[in-house]
């Protein structure tokens, strides 16, 4: 687990934060997105308290991710994932994960 300090100044005293950077995709959530589901469509779903909605690919991958609370309007605010699938010339998948891409709004 990767973390950083950042000092913020509020109210002109100063603050050390401690926060992660390496938001890792619990594993069984990863193996749930690893499913097939309809192609080229968005799911929403709960997952252990949290709203996650999800695009999928034209083969029925998912492949962007948002992980957080929905808003009165549907948005996630929370952290938005993309999956990185690459595969050989014999159509063997050689890599398979998530990277953080930042915060939703």
């Amino acid at each position: 687990m990767k973390q950083t300090k950042q000092t913020i100044g509020v109210d002109g005293y100063r603050h050390e934060i401690l926060y992660r950077i390496d938001m890792k995709l619990a594993d069984d959530l990863q193996k749930k997105l690893s499913n097939l589901y309809a192609p080229s469509s968005f799911i929403e779903m709960k997952f252990r308290g949290n709203d996650v909605a999800f695009k999928t690919d034209e083969n029925g991958n998912a492949v962007l991710l948002f992980v957080g609370k929905a808003n009165e309007n549907g948005k996630i605010k929370g952290n938005r994932y993309a999956r990185v699938l690459k595969y050989d010339n014999k159509g063997n998948k050689i890599k398979d994960h998530w990277d953080l891409k930042g915060k939703s709004n």
